[in-house]
C-alpha cells in the first residue's frame, strides 16, 4: 500500500527534528568521560537515546535512531581527532555508529508500544547484551580499538573496580546499560514498571555484593619505581637530553626501574653503540634498570617500529617489545591503496609502521628479577593484552605513552584513566608514563598512587608502588560475561525465530483469505 503524501510529509519533517536530537543523545555519555569525569552521569545518560528510539514507529525508523546515536557517541568520545582527521571523522563516526542500528531494532522491539512484563524484563538483559556486542565489535583494533567503552567511565569509583576486577570492563557496561534500560522501562513502559524495579534492587545489590566479597589480592611489598616526563617542546635531541638529566637527578633514590614515554629515542640503541653507552651509564648512575621506547627503523633498512627496550648496567639486556596494535591513520592507514587520500585532509600516517609479533615479559635485574609486562600507548585500551601479561607471569604492567598532538584535549586524561582499570582488571599495578601528557601510576586495585602529571610537567617522579599476589577473577576466567551475553542474545533469536516459523504455520493452516485484511498504514516517526 503507498503511504499517503501527507504522511510521507510528516515521516520527513518528523526525522529532521529527532535525528539530530538522536545524534546529540547519544553524544551526552561521552561526558562521563574525563576530561569532564562525570562518572554518575553514566547511570542515566543512555535515558533519552533509548527514549527515543523505543518511542519509533517502525523497527527501520529504530534502527536510524541507533545509528544517528552511535554516530553521534563516536563523535563525541573522539572528537580529539578532528585537528587530525578534519572531516574524514564525520565519516569515521556515520560508519561506526552504523554497529548501533541493530541495537536500535532491538530496543524498540523490547520496550516499544505496548510492552509486556516479560518482554520488560527480558530488556534489562537483552538490551545491555546488545550494547556489548556493539562495544565487542568496535574494539577490534581494524575497526578503532576499545576506546570510550562505557564501563571505563567508572574508573574512579573503588566499587565499579571491584566488579571490574571479576568480570572486566564488560561486566561493568552490562550494569550501566541495565541500570539506564530499567529508568527508561520505569518512566515510559508501565508494563516494565516492577520489572525495572526488581533490575534497579538487583544492580544495586550486584554493586553491592562485590564491594563486601569480592576477593582481593593479597599484598606483596613494594618496589620503587620512577617516571620521567619531559614535557613538550623541543626537538628531539632536546627531548632526549632533557630525559637524561632528569634520570641522572634520580641517583641516590633507591629506585629500581625508571621508566620513560612513548618514543623518547629516535634511535635504536641496539643499533647504535654510542647511545647503548650513554644509557647503561645511566643505569649504573642510579643503580635502576631503564625502559626506554624506540621510535626507529630496525636494522638493515627495516620498517619503523615502536619498541619498548630494556636497558641495564650493561647496555641492553636483549628484552624489547615491539607494538603490535597500531592506531588506525595514526600510525598507519588501512587500505592505504583505497583510503591513502586521508594523509591529504588531515595528519594521518605518511608512512605506515611495523607490528610486533608476541608480547613479552621482561626480568628486571635491578629490582630482583621483579616481572614487567609492557604495553605502548592505545593498547592499554584492550583489556585482552593486560589480562594475557598478568596470566603470563608479569608482576607489574607498564605503559609507555605520548599525546603530544593532543595536548590540550580530553584525550590525555581519559588515556591515563585506563590505567585504573587493567590494575583492577589484572590486580597488577600499573604504571602510565607519557613523554608528554598525563603520566599516571595505579595500585592492584586500581587506586591513585602518588602524585599524576599533568601536560604541562616537565620533571621526574618516584613511587612507592604496591606490588600483589593472587590471580584475580577476570584474569582467570576471562571474559565470561560477553560469552554470557552472546548466549543471551541467541536465545532470544531462537525464541523469536520459533515464533515467526510458528506464525507462518498457522497463515498458512488459516488459508489465503484469513490475513486479507490489511491495518491501516501509520506514518513511522
Amino acid at each position: 500500500m503507498d503511504i499517503p503524501l501527507g504522511h510521507r510529509t510528516r515521516e520527513a519533517g518528523s526525522l529532521w527534528i529527532r535525528g539530530p536530537a538522536a545524534a546529540l543523545a547519544g553524544a551526552l555519555p561521552a561526558l562521563a568521560f574525563p576530561a569532564p569525569s562525570w562518572w554518575w552521569l553514566a547511570y542515566g545518560a543512555l535515558v533519552p537515546w533509548l527514549l527515543l528510539v523505543r518511542s519509533a514507529r517502525t523497527a527501520r525508523r529504530a534502527a536510524v535512531y541507533g545509528w544517528l546515536g552511535g554516530a553521534g557517541f563516536m563523535l563525541a568520545v573522539h572528537h580529539w581527532l578532528l585537528p587530525s582527521l578534519h572531516v574524514f571523522i564525520l565519516v569515521l563516526a556515520l560508519l561506526l555508529g552504523a554497529l548501533w542500528a541493530p541495537w536500535g531494532m532491538l530496543v524498540r522491539a523490547l520496550l516499544g508500544g505496548a510492552s509486556s512484563v516479560g518482554r520488560a524484563a527480558a530488556a534489562l538483559v537483552l538490551v545491555p547484551s546488545g550494547w556489548l556486542m556493539v562495544e565487542l565489535v568496535r574494539s577490534w583494533e581494524y575497526l578503532g580499538g576499545p576506546w570510550g567503552l562505557l564501563g571505563a567511565s567508572q574508573w574512579q569509583v573503588p566499587p565499579a573496580l571491584r566488579l571490574v576486577s571479576l568480570g572486566g570492563v564488560w561486566l561493568l557496561s552490562l550494569l550501566i546499560v541495565a541500570v539506564n534500560t530499567a529508568l527508561a522501562g520505569l518512566i515510559a513502559v508501565p508494563a516494565a514498571r516492577a520489572p525495572a524495579v526488581a533490575g534497579l534492587l538487583v544492580c544495586a545489590l550486584a554493586g553491592t555484593a562485590a564491594w563486601l566479597w569480592a576477593p582481593l589480592p593479597r599484598p606483596a611489598g613494594t618496589v620503587r619505581i620512577a617516571i620521567v616526563q619531559p614535557g613538550p617542546g623541543g626537538t628531539p635531541a632536546q627531548r632526549l637530553a632533557r630525559s637524561e638529566a632528569l634520570t641522572g637527578a634520580l641517583a641516590g633514590h633507591g629506585t629500581r626501574l625508571v621508566v620513560w614515554g612513548e618514543s623518547s629515542l629516535y634511535q635504536d640503541p641496539a643499533d647504535h653503540p654510542a647511545l647503548a653507552a650513554r644509557l647503561a651509564a645511566l643505569s649504573r648512575h642510579t643503580g635502576a634498570d631503564l625502559l626506554v621506547n624506540a621510535d626507529a627503523p630496525g636494522r638493515a633498512g627495516t620498517g619503523i617500529s615502536k619498541s619498548a627496550v630494556l636497558i641495564g648496567p650493561t647496555g641492553p639486556t636483549g628484552d624489547r617489545y615491539a607494538k603490535m596494535r597500531l592506531v588506525p591513520f595514526g600510525e598507519y592507514i588501512p587500505a592505504r591503496s583505497v583510503l591513502g587520500w586521508a594523509t591529504k585532509v588531515g595528519k594521518a600516517a605518511a608512512s605506515d609502521r611495523r607490528r610486533g609479533t608476541h608480547q613479552v615479559v621482561m626480568a628486571l635485574p635491578a629490582a630482583a628479577g621483579l616481572r614487567a609486562g609492557p604495553l605502548v600507548c592505545f593498547e592499554t585500551a584492550f583489556p585482552d593484552m593486560s589480562r594475557r601479561l598478568a596470566a603470563d607471569g608479569a608482576q607489574l604492567l607498564v605503559a609507555q605513552s605520548s599525546t603530544a598532538t593532543f595536548q590540550d584535549s580530553w584525550a590525555p586524561a581519559q588515556h591515563a584513566s585506563l590505567g585504573a582499570l587493567r590494575a583492577a582488571e589484572t590486580w597488577r599495578p600499573m604504571v602510565h608514563a607519557t613523554l608528554t601528557g598525563v603520566s599516571a601510576v595505579y595500585g592492584p586495585r586500581g587506586e591513585p598512587v602518588g602524585e599524576r602529571l599533568g601536560t604541562d610537567r616537565s620533571t621526574a617522579a618516584v613511587y612507592d608502588l604496591p606490588l600483589a599476589r593472587g590471580t584475580s577473577p577476570y584474569t582467570r576466567w576471562g571474559d565470561w560475561a560477553v560469552q554470557g551475553a552472546v548466549a543471551a542474545l541467541l536465545v532470544y533469536g531462537a525464541i523469536e525465530a520459533s515464533r515467526a516459523v510458528r506464525r507462518r504455520r498457522a497463515d498458512r493452516s488459516a488459508g489465503p483469505g484469513a490475513s486479507s485484511g490489511r491495518r491501516p498504514v501509520r506514518a513511522p516517526r
